[in-house]
This record gives C-alpha cells, sequence and structure tokens, in this order.
C-alpha cells in the first residue's frame, strides 16, 4: 500500500526539526538522536532496520513520516574509466541523472538538484526535456546513500552539476548541505563544488553564509552578445553584474572562485574569444576549467579542435586554466541525456 502525501519526509529534516517531532510523540530527545544516526550515518532504507528502537515506535514512526526512496531505472558503466551513470526514478515517477566518477584522490558524485532546468543554455542537454519541479533535501541526499549502496564505493566529495541549477532551488539545496555536513560523520562542505549560471542575488546570499564550499560558475563566453545567445540568463544578469558579485564572493569567503568554460567550435574557441576572456578575468583570484563541449543531437554545436591551445593562450597571459578530463565517453555521461531519452520514450 502506498504512502499518502501527508507523512512527513523524514531524511528532510534537520536533527532539530526531528527532535522537535520525536519530542512530540512523547519521546525523549536520545530517541531522535538515535534515528538521526539510523537514517544519515547507517542510511536505513527502512524503518523496520532500526533495531534499538522498540517494535511499537517503530510502527508510530511509519504512520507519522516515510523514508523517501530512489529507483534505478537504467546504470551505465564504463568500460573506460569505472565511471557509473544513474538515471534514478523518484517517487512521483520523474527521473533525475547522478554520475559516479573515480579519480585519483576519491570518488566524486555529481548529484541533480532539479528535476529539468529553466536556464535553456544552448549546449546543454538538461533544459531540452523541459523543468518540471524542484528536487527536496532527501532527494538529494537519496542520490549519494542509494549509489553507496548500490556501487559499494565511498562518496568523497560532491559536484552540484547535474541537472538543474542549484541556486535556483537555493532553500532545498541550502538544507541538503546542512544536512550532508551535520554530525560527527558528515562530509565537509570544502568537499562541494557548487555549479550555476550566475544567478546573481543568490551568489551574493551565499557569500554571507560563507559555507567554505567550492563555487563554480558557467561562464561560456566573455561578453554579453556572446553570452546571451547561448546562455538566456545573462539577459537578466549581464556580465558587469556577474562579476562583480563573483569578486564580492571571494572578498567575503577567500575561496577562489572556478570558471566553467565549454569550447564551441567556432562560437567561443578563437583567438579574439580568448583576449576576451583574459580581459574580463585579468587580477581575478580565478581558475578557469575548459571543458569540451559534449555534443548533443538537438544541436549543431560541435566540439572544439582547439581546447590545448586555448589553454595554453591563458596561462600565457598568468590565468590558471585546465582541461577537464572527459570521463565516460562510451557511456554519454554528459548530464540531461538519459532523462531526456527516457522522456522522449514515454
Amino acid at each position: 500500500m502506498e504512502k499518502e502525501q501527508t507523512e512527513i519526509d523524514i531524511l528532510s529534516l534537520s536533527c532539530d526539526e526531528l527532535t522537535r517531532e520525536i519530542l512530540a510523540m512523547g519521546e525523549k530527545t536520545f530517541r531522535a538522536k538515535q534515528i538521526y544516526e539510523w537514517l544519515h550515518v547507517k542510511k536505513i532504507s527502512d524503518f523496520s532496520q532500526m533495531s534499538n528502537i522498540s517494535v511499537q515506535l517503530r510502527e508510530r514512526l511509519s504512520k507519522k513520516f516515510c523514508i523517501k526512496s530512489l529507483k534505478i531505472k537504467k546504470r551505465l558503466v564504463s568500460d573506460l574509466d569505472n565511471t557509473v551513470k544513474y538515471l534514478y526514478g523518484l517517487p512521483d515517477g520523474q527521473a533525475v541523472e547522478t554520475v559516479l566518477m573515480e579519480y585519483k584522490h576519491g570518488n566524486s558524485l555529481c548529484i541533480s538538484t532539479q528535476v529539468g532546468c529553466k536556464m535553456g543554455c544552448r549546449f546543454c542537454a538538461s533544459a531540452i526535456a523541459g523543468f518540471v519541479r524542484n528536487l527536496e533535501p532527501s532527494e538529494m541526499l537519496l542520490q549519494i546513500y542509494e549509489t553507496e549502496r548500490d556501487s559499494g564505493r565511498q562518496v568523497d566529495s560532491i559536484v552540484l552539476m547535474g541537472i538543474g541549477e542549484p541556486l535556483d532551488n537555493f532553500d532545498n539545496v541550502m538544507k541538503f548541505l546542512s544536512l550532508l555536513n551535520s554530525g560527527g560523520e558528515g562530509m565537509s562542505l570544502r568537499h562541494i563544488s557548487l555549479s550555476t549560471c550566475g544567478i546573481v542575488e543568490r551568489i551574493y546570499e551565499l557569500a554571507e553564509l560563507r559555507t567554505g564550499l567550492t563555487l563554480s560558475v558557467s561562464l561560456h563566453a566573455a561578453t554579453d552578445e556572446k553570452r546571451s545567445a547561448i546562455m538566456p540568463v545573462n539577459r537578466r544578469y549581464g556580465l558587469e553584474e556577474l562579476m562583480t558579485a563573483c569578486r564580492e564572493y571571494f572578498a567575503k569567503t577567500g575561496r577562489r572562485i572556478s570558471f566553467e568554460y565549454s569550447l564551441i567550435e567556432g562560437v567561443n574557441d578563437t583567438e579574439q574569444s580568448a583576449r576576451e576572456l583574459i580581459e574580463l578575468l585579468g587580477g581575478m583570484n580565478c581558475h578557469v576549467n575548459l571543458i569540451p563541449i559534449n555534443e548533443i543531437r538537438e544541436r549543431d554545436y560541435k566540439k572544439s579542435r582547439y581546447v590545448e591551445s586555448f589553454r595554453r593562450r591563458l596561462t600565457s597571459a598568468g590565468i590558471n586554466a585546465t582541461v577537464r578530463r572527459t570521463l565516460g565517453a562510451d557511456i554519454n555521461a554528459a548530464c540531461g541525456q538519459l532523462r531526456r531519452d527516457e522522456a522522449s520514450d514515454r
């Protein structure tokens, strides 16, 4: 029998919120801490697994709360580098993508923060199937918990760079980060990277919070004309406004910003584009992450042949620039493609 919608999503509750709910049930504070540990340290998926909680209390919990779960709809494993791409089914029938990547420093997980995306970037598959809704904190956490359960691999760092714009789902993302960072075994937010198209007012809010995470800004062009053509968000937040916010973020947090720059042949990979980028970023303490674009069938954008020469041009001007390592090339590990294909098959 399916759970009613009125049941409380227990995985989205902070420890304080859970404590208040448990006290309201007539239980002691220590019970809330036990339950919280079962959920977020031992990462159980059913109340029946809480072995140090009485059967009676477990039954009461199951009536008041629900423990959400994700269903693996598709799993692709790369033969090249052990990258694993998941298409996770959500409780309401929607789907999101999650990618597990293996690096020398550990396992990194790229998670989604929304079902679809409103930003409409021309080179991205995530927006093609349309925006549906924000993800709850529990649904972001479960991408980690389910991936660890299925893969048997510990997730060491998180990248909020999957489907969706994290700062467009600001409150839920901040609560997710708080849950992730809570408790003695919580993940340090210095192991988190958040990627944004540039929601300026939210960048200022994030700066005030001083979370310690790494902010990655999807730049992709260094003039308003070029950026607006490929990233509609630039028509609302122009480059001058965005760069002012980025400088303020560094001033408040001391955390260097990473600028993502997907190279598209004939669009933003020319010598002139390099000069424009050097002029825009001159004097900033930043890093440029050059990305060989993932070609998608709905667009005629082509992967640049000049990635390395573009990188050399930046570094010769004193700008720290690297080329992102391509992972999961044999399984199309770029965001949005599995969800788009799944939606079109309905």
